[in-house]
C-alpha cells in the first residue's frame, strides 16, 4: 500500500543528500508540539490578534501595562516549554555537517536548547529584556520576578497562551498594573529585546543571515508560511540566486510559487524520519542512501 508519508520522506532524503549544505529557515510551526502556540492558519491567515506592534508599545503606558500583564500571566509556557523532536532532528543534521545556518524566526531559543549552535536568531530571543533609552539589558525572570512582586494578584490568573507568551485577558482594568522602570537610567522604557511587529530587524543580523545564504547550496523552510517579510526575504533572494528550495510546512505559504519541493507534512515526525534514513554520517562516510546527484557516475 503506498504510503504518502513516506513518499514525502524519500523527496526530502533526495533533496537533502543532493545540496548537503543547506541554509535553513524555520518558523512557528517548528515549535507548535512544544506546546508554544503559532500565529496562522492553514491559509496564512491570523489565528488570533495579531501581536502588539512596536510603536503601540513604545507609544503608550497603558500598551504596556496591558502587555505585561498578559506576559506576567502568559510567559510561564513560553519559558517552561522543551525542544520537540524537530528542535533534536535539526541539531543532528547540523552536527553531520548537512546545515550550514539555521535562521529561526522564533523568540524561544529552544534550537539552541536542542543543540544548535549555527543559529541566528532573526528576530532576539525573548529571554532578554532591554532598556529603549540607556541599552541596559536584564533577564526576563528577573523582571518578571519583579512583576510578581509588584502585582501578586495576576499571579492567580490563567487563561488560553498565545505564540509570544502573551495570555487572553481580555476584559480586565490593567490601569492599576505597575510596570517598573530602567535599574539604570531610571527614566527608559523595558521592552523585551526582540523584533515587534512593524520594527525593522537589524541590519547587521539580516546580512549575516543573507551571507550565510549565499554560502549554501540550498535551502530549507520548515515550519513558516513566510507571510511576514523579514522571512520571506530569504526565499525572495534564494529564488533569485538560483538556489534549490525545498519546505516542509503544514500549510500554504507567500513562497509556494518559488519551492523545487513543497511537504505538507507533520514537521517532527518528517524531520525524525528524515535522520533516521540518512543515518549516521561523518565527514569522509557515505550516507546511508547514494547521493542521486552522484548515480551512475
Amino acid at each position: 500500500m503506498f504510503d504518502e508519508a513516506d513518499h514525502d520522506v524519500d523527496a526530502l532524503v533526495e533533496f537533502v543528500l543532493r545540496h548537503p549544505r543547506l541554509f535553513v529557515l524555520t518558523g512557528a510551526g517548528v515549535s507548535t508540539d512544544c506546546g508554544i502556540p503559532d500565529y496562522r492558519d492553514a491559509r496564512g491567515d491570523w489565528k488570533r490578534p495579531p501581536p502588539v506592534s512596536h510603536q503601540a508599545f513604545m507609544g503608550s503606558h497603558g500598551v504596556r501595562q496591558r502587555y505585561w500583564a498578559r506576559s506576567l500571566v502568559g510567559f510561564r509556557a513560553l519559558a517552561a516549554a522543551h525542544p520537540g523532536e524537530a528542535h533534536a532532528a535539526l541539531a543532528t543534521l547540523e552536527r553531520q555537517c548537512r546545515i550550514t545556518s539555521l535562521v529561526t524566526q522564533n523568540v524561544d531559543g529552544l534550537h539552541q536548547k536542542a543543540g544548535s549552535r549555527r543559529v541566528i536568531d532573526l528576530h532576539g530571543q525573548a529571554d532578554m529584556v532591554k532598556c529603549m533609552n540607556c541599552g541596559a539589558t536584564r533577564m526576563r525572570h528577573a523582571l518578571h520576578d519583579e512583576l510578581a512582586q509588584r502585582n501578586p494578584e495576576w499571579l492567580s490568573l490563567s487563561a488560553e497562551v498565545g505564540p509570544d507568551g502573551d495570555a487572553d485577558l481580555d476584559g480586565y482594568d490593567f490601569s492599576t498594573f505597575e510596570v517598573p522602570g530602567c535599574h539604570r537610567c531610571h527614566v527608559g522604557i523595558l521592552k523585551p529585546d526582540v523584533v515587534f511587529f512593524g520594527d525593522n530587524v537589524p541590519k547587521p543580523r539580516v546580512e549575516q543571515a543573507f551571507s550565510a545564504l549565499e554560502e549554501a547550496a540550498g535551502m530549507l523552510v520548515i515550519g513558516s508560511s513566510l507571510m511576514v517579510y523579514s522571512g520571506f526575504r530569504f526565499a525572495r533572494r534564494a529564488a533569485k540566486s538560483g538556489k534549490p528550495m525545498a519546505c516542509l510546512n503544514l500549510g500554504a505559504t507567500r513562497a509556494d510559487d518559488l519551492f523545487d519541493l513543497k511537504l505538507t507534512a507533520s514537521i517532527g515526525p518528517t524531520l525524525t524520519a528524515l535522520v533516521d534514513e540518512l543515518g549516521p554520517w561523518q565527514r569522509g562516510d557515505a550516507p546511508k542512501r547514494q547521493n542521486p546527484a552522484s548515480a551512475g557516475s
